[in-house]
């Protein structure tokens, strides 16, 4: 075979013998499923190909047997890795930049398979084969016959096989290619993965058949009717029995109908028919405009509390089933996510049939990135680049002609990070004449002339406020100027969620709320893209950039998802559903009302109930139902406290109301009773605990004791009431999170480690030691190895009965210029106080600005559930605003008190082996616990990409001073 026989591999073309591309149509002609066991083999490049495999007398017995859909690069990864292995990049081409052309070493897959075109095939009209997805470019043959070869690889492709197909068994032979011209428009934030990964079938097509259908379904708020219009061939009969609708196609009717949104999503049943085929539809009356500055979606403005979607399988990459899909939208909608951008590409179909079901706006993306070229100054960016037109155009057309008819989908997208150029304005023209019901998106034009919306990613609090009231800088074109301001304002990726955090959300939620322009935005992102992997001894782990051995990486930058790579929820997902409720309460003791808003765009509340409780100090004493009318969006209501908490009696401990709105019936993504939202107020403080003392300090056992409690000779606490423990003393240091070690600009970890700073190897001074008749003062000053700036600490030490009270004064020394990363304690305690209860923030973490999801009450668990588990080990799991905390053991029980709160974190591990650790296997339990107790916590922030920490969550150096308080009980 001749190197020729592979020109389009490095040719811009999209493809060829190629058929136009057409809806995703649920039809009943005859189908046939490619799904299932392949031969395959992988060649090192187009040199080590086989000649003739697509032969149907090729002797291909002794390849490998690999399923289709899935990618070559995730099989037997912890075993030999026969096709490859993952690698990642998140800007940089992990190949030379010197567009069209590709490597020679260019990984190759190879496959066969043999089918039975069944008896009753029909032997009129055509025979499809269809591709879902393909990466990155492939040629495909039918009986040793080429029927062409394609390119973009988020995208159908659609081949006539009929003049090649037989009776009986058939041939069909797929080259796919890893690297190829296509490749320069494909640099997404993602793993570089190969492969058939989605389905492949035979697809009927009959004479005077259905080859197409364009749903337009508007809906006039004013009238509270759906006109109805559907493209398809000439004859074809369109009805929708529910509505009694019986017409032609290109007929228009207009009905009463309810219409389609994301949090009402009705649709109706439709059938477009010939005399030979008849296809099935879901419709979904909505209208989607721009007006007066606005995105309305049937004549409201509507606020998206969105997140980015990369298709992920910790084991299957990006090939998914239908359930997985089913069961992302399902957590989502659990935790108020109302839209998806699907970054950055068109995801499988089905997920669209989904998104219509359950309900969700969708920003549907197309199959484009060129971010690498940003490297280069944009030189021969693709986007700009006139032979690259028609891959643009053609990209463009097979998204929109797939997904026109879903009604989720309420504006297209160019793409992402391809910077700017002629070719996204021809995509933009053609996607607006095609469809004009749809507004445009694209942000990587500020100046934004051909799209319908401003869109921007990671624009700070202060930037978004200010776009808020149209004062933002002006446009690079002055004539585009005022155009741009009086479009709607998107965040199409802001607070990204790598590692702990995001911080700031609640601040963006409220500007958000606050500027009519700012119609909120999407969360990057919704999973970590970890990669399922296990030790040699069964456990288990997710691997990121670099674990591969790839030369080019970009480590954990993939780890940035609001749900685990298991899918399990992450704490930043907890609080986004909190900061985004759609219903808001607020719970008043002072006038004794409560109030709740209906934040929702459509739906009143009449799907929701809500229930109240009141505790004290963590026991229920008096629960039932609060008594609200339905409420309109955008309306509120007023309610006095149930009549019972008129007298309750003097409060145990803390008292407080939480009210809760829930589901009053099950849903197609919860049950009946899931939490909606919820708000607290506080009914009756406790009388908080009183330090004091009275017990005098002496000398003993070469060191001191004071009450039930022994010190060393260093006035280190080492045992109260018989258990032993080290400690506690100051500690600044916290194992550096994403945001920490991130940064567009000087990362906050560059700074905490730098050598005249060195915060994570302090060093404790003790400079004096008084033991009187009120207890034992222990002054010391706390610095690193090269460092002259210290932290002065004095620890006043008193007893009262059982009860140890310690009071940590502090003073920064020197120039302090940057914040701690956090102010506190340090303590090891024995392994087996493994049971902790706590009063005060919970149930999960929170810090300075990830704390809205935190709400008051006594809460329980184990050390190992307190821990968050993060793919790449960081700072976690600290509990805010506690009361006291208990931990409990072999028959004893340690407990804190706060006077008044404290933050705590108990772990098997220290902070410093948390720093050291790059997977969450690396981490050994050790014999002791440590427990931090914390006055203040640097906040989280989106450094890692994005604004750092706001100044009202910052934890500047100065003098401060706190209380805890100590007992042990058998």
């Amino acid at each position: 075979m001749s190197r020729t026989d592979f020109t389009y591999v490095e040719s811009v073309s999209p493809g060829s013998g190629r058929r136009d591309p057409r809806a995703a149509l649920a039809s009943d002609a005859a189908a046939l499923s490619l799904d299932g066991d392949w031969r395959f083999r992988l060649a090192a490049g187009l040199h080590d190909t086989a000649v003739g495999f697509e032969d149907p007398a090729f002797d291909a017995e002794d390849w490998d047997v690999l399923a289709v859909p899935s990618m070559w690069q995730m099989h037997d990864l912890d075993g030999d890795a026969p096709y490859g292995r993952p690698a990642y990049t998140n800007v940089v081409y992990p190949f030379p930049v010197d567009p069209p052309r590709v490597p020679d070493a260019n990984p190759t897959g190879e496959y066969r398979r043999a089918f039975t075109l069944p008896t009753d095939w029909p032997g009129t009209g055509r025979t499809v084969l269809r591709f879902e997805g393909v990466d990155s470019a492939f040629a495909v043959w039918v009986n040793g016959i080429r029927l062409g070869d394609g390119k973009g690889s988020r995208l159908p492709t659609e081949f006539d096989a009929t003049d090649h197909l037989r009776p009986g068994e058939n041939t069909v032979a797929v080259r796919v290619h890893q690297w190829s011209a296509g490749s320069y428009l494909e640099d997404q934030d993602m793993w570089w993965l190969s492969g058939i990964f989605r389905p492949v079938s035979l697809v009927h097509r009959p004479e005077g058949g259905i080859e197409d259908v364009f749903v337009h379904a508007g809906y006039d708020h004013r009238t509270g009717r759906g006109d109805l219009r559907i493209e398809a061939p000439e004859g074809a009969r369109v009805t929708v029995p529910e509505l009694g609708i019986d017409i032609s196609a290109g007929e228009t009717v207009s009905v009463a109908v309810e219409p389609w949104t994301a949090e009402t999503p009705r649709l109706y049943d439709a059938e477009v028919a010939t005399a030979t085929e008849r296809v099935s539809l879901r419709i979904g009356f909505r209208t989607v405009v721009v007006e007066d500055g606005v995105l309305k979606v049937n004549g409201r403005r509507i606020l998206l509390r969105g997140v980015n979607r990369h298709e992920w399988d910790p084991d299957q990459g990006r090939t998914l089933s239908v359930a997985t899909m089913r069961r992302d939208l399902e957590v989502m909608k659990r935790h108020n996510v109302n839209a998806v951008r699907t970054s950055h590409y068109p995801p499988d179909r089905r997920f669209l049939d989904l998104c219509d079901e359950i309900g969700v706006w969708v920003i549907d993306e197309c199959d484009l990135e060129t971010h690498g070229f940003v490297f280069h100054e944009w030189r021969n960016n693709p986007s700009d680049v006139p032979m690259w037109r028609d891959a643009y155009l053609d990209r463009m057309a097979r998204m929109v002609e797939r997904d026109k008819n879903h009604a989720s989908v309420i504006m297209w997208s160019l793409g992402n990070e391809s910077h700017t150029g002629q070719n996204l304005a021809a995509m933009s023209a053609w996607a607006k004449e095609r469809d004009p019901g749809r507004p445009i998106h694209y942000e990587g034009d500020w100046d934004s002339g051909y799209v319908d919306v401003y869109s921007r990613m990671y624009a700070d609090h202060a930037e978004t406020d200010r776009i808020g009231h149209q004062t933002e800088e002006s446009t690079k074109d002055p004539a585009l100027d005022g155009h741009r301001r009086n479009l709607p304002f998107i965040l199409c990726e802001y607070a990204h969620a790598m590692g702990n955090g995001p911080g700031g959300m609640s601040e963006y939620q409220r500007l958000f709320e606050q500027h009519q322009r700012c119609q909120g935005g999407f969360i990057w992102e919704w999973i970590d893209h970890g990669v399922r992997r296990r030790t040699d001894d069964g456990r288990e782990w997710f691997a990121y950039g670099g674990d591969f051995g790839e030369p080019l990486h970009d480590g954990n930058f993939v780890i940035d998802g609001l749900v685990f790579p298991d899918r399990e929820p992450s704490p930043g997902l907890i609080e986004f559903k909190k900061v985004v409720e759609p219903v808001r309460i607020t719970v008043d003791p002072g006038s004794r009302r409560i109030t709740v808003e209906n934040l929702r765009d459509f739906a009143d509340t009449g799907d929701l109930e809500f229930t109240w409780a009141v505790e004290d100090g963590g026991d229920v004493e008096h629960s039932g139902g609060l008594d609200l009318p339905a409420l309109d969006p955008g309306n509120a209501a007023i309610v006095q406290f149930p009549a019972v908490l008129a007298d309750l009696g003097e409060p145990r401990g803390e008292r407080w109301l939480t009210v809760r709105a829930v589901l009053a019936k099950d849903e197609p993504w919860a049950e009946a009773g899931h939490e909606i939202a919820w708000g607290q107020g506080r009914l009756a403080a406790a009388a908080g605990p009183v330090p004091a003392g009275g017990a005098p300090a002496e000398a003993a056992d070469r060191g001191y004791r004071l009450g039930n409690a022994a010190f060393d000779a260093l006035g280190r606490l080492t045992a109260i009431g018989g258990l032993e423990l080290d400690g506690p003393r100051l500690d600044l240091w916290r194992a550096p999170t994403d945001n920490d070690l991130r940064s567009w600009h000087a990362p906050l970890a560059d700074t905490w480690k730098r050598e005249t700073v060195g915060l994570h190897r302090l060093e404790h001074k003790v400079l004096g030691i008084e033991a009187d008749g009120e207890g034992l003062t222990v002054a010391t000053r706390v610095a690193a190895g090269a460092a002259e700036i210290g932290m002065g600490a004095v620890y006043k030490w008193r007893s009262e009965g059982g009860r140890l009270w310690l009071t940590v004064e502090v003073e920064p020394q020197g120039d302090w210029d940057f914040p701690l990363p956090r102010l506190g304690v340090r303590a090891a305690v024995p392994k087996e106080l493994d049971d902790v209860t706590w009063f005060g923030g919970g149930p999960g973490e929170a810090y300075a600005d990830t704390r809205d999801a935190a709400r008051v009450g006594r809460f329980r668990s184990t050390v190992a559930g307190m821990q968050t588990p993060y793919v790449f080990p960081q700072e976690n799991g600290s509990r805010i605003d506690v009361r006291w905390a208990s931990l409990s053991g072999g028959g004893r029980t340690l407990t804190v008190l706060g006077a008044p709160h404290f933050a705590f974190t108990v772990r098997p591990w220290t902070s410093e082996d948390l720093a050291a650790a790059r997977h969450r296997t690396d981490l050994v339990e050790r014999d002791r616990l440590y427990l931090n107790l914390d006055a203040g916590l640097q906040g989280m922030g989106s450094a890692a990409c994005g604004p750092g920490v706001l100044p009202e969550h910052r934890l500047l150096p100065r003098a401060a001073a706190f209380t805890l308080g100590f007992e042990v009980a058998e």
